[in-house]
């Protein structure tokens, strides 16, 4: 049975809005202005009844927000008005099992503050959210980015694990690379295309000429130069384009797709702004490679040379332009290098400290 009833210790702390108060065990309610607390509990007394009335010394709202955790219970009880209390209750005099809560105390100027500090925040967060435009299709088009980078990573991935069981487990050569791996590239290389019409409307931040210089670069190897001489479709040279061209995108498309649902793991950061490093000279080199290995193959057969109608009667070699095309390329090298190189140190870079 349980003793007589006892007044448990109650700490308090208040806001200008707010009363807080914390309890150790519950039943609560505000009738009158006046805060009912009544409790069964077991202390060194035993089992007894805990209960206790505050009279709050100005209009509280009749509904408290109450929070048990395991050790206590917290109450939080709304002001009418927002000011602040010279203290919790009518009386005067303070009652002994009432305590301030330190864990929660502050002076009225540290409250005040605090409530502008609050406030400042809010007006911030108002402000940047009526900057940014409410864009109707934002999920849309980030479902479109997820599924482009993720098709992409399959169709790369596929050629990437294709040659390499091909190479190192099967044994098979380098001279068919081409006949088994130039549809999947294809498609990849031709789907790549959409990154520049994502750029030019905005749907993603990426800079334009880099972007153009690259995949115009690839497909200009691929379509014009390997798909168009069956002769270069057998070298050795292919089997390093589309390996260099693949294992880049193991880690771009990845990291792609996961910013575009915020996640960031920094592992496959760092793999997507390191690995570029020995990948892309390499890659360049291997495409410079190959179109001085089709010059004199160009040259011979005459395919895509341009010849001008009289009075000039010249004919423009396409192996002319090749050569020309290959200073281009050292400097769409360079120019990929050096963007490449800025985004990495803006990824992977010291953080800058604030100046206080």
């Amino acid at each position: 049975m349980a003793g007589p009833s006892l007044r448990p210790h109650v700490h308090w702390a208040q806001r200008h809005r707010e009363l807080y108060l914390r309890v150790e065990n519950p039943d609560i309610t505000i009738a009158d202005n006046v805060l009912h607390f009544k409790a069964q509990g077991h202390g060194a007394k035993g089992d007894n009844i805990y209960e206790f009335q505050i009279e709050f010394l100005e209009p509280v709202e009749p509904k408290p927000v109450c929070r048990v955790t395991q050790r206590q219970l917290n109450i939080t009880v709304q002001k009418k008005e927002s000011n602040w209390w010279e203290r919790l209750t009518k009386q005067e005099k303070r009652p002994l099992f009432l305590a301030p809560d330190f864990d929660r105390w502050l002076d009225e100027s540290d409250a005040e503050m605090e409530l502008k500090e609050k406030e400042e925040e809010k007006i911030n967060k108002m402000k940047m959210e009526s900057r940014v435009p409410k864009d109707p299709f934002k999920h849309l088009k980030k479902g479109y980015l997820i599924m482009y980078n993720l098709v992409q990573f399959l169709g790369f991935s596929w050629i990437f694990v294709n040659m390499t069981v091909r190479l190192f487990i099967l044994g098979k050569s380098f001279y068919d690379t081409f006949h088994t791996i130039g549809d999947m590239m294809y498609f990849c290389q031709t789907l790549a295309l959409m990154e520049i019409m994502n750029s030019l409307i905005g749907l993603v931040r990426s800079p334009l000429r880099p972007t153009v210089m690259q995949i115009f670069g690839r497909n200009f190897v691929l379509f014009v130069v390997l798909g168009s001489l069956e002769e270069m479709q057998s070298k050795p040279v292919v089997f390093f384009i589309f390996y260099f061209w693949s294992t880049i995108e193991l880690f771009r498309y990845p990291y792609y797709m996961l910013s575009c649902i915020g996640i960031e793991w920094k592992p496959l950061t760092w793999l997507r702004y390191t690995a570029w490093i020995p990948l892309y000279p390499l890659g360049g080199l291997a495409e410079a490679v190959c179109i001085v290995q089709s010059i004199p193959i160009f040259s011979e057969t005459g395919k895509f040379s341009l010849g001008l109608p009289n009075p000039l009667n010249v004919t423009i070699q396409f192996s002319f332009l090749l050569q020309i095309y290959l200073i281009a390329l050292s400097l769409g090298v360079y120019i990929n290098f050096c963007h490449l190189y800025k985004q990495r140190k803006q990824h992977l870079g010291p953080k800058k400290r604030k100046m206080k």
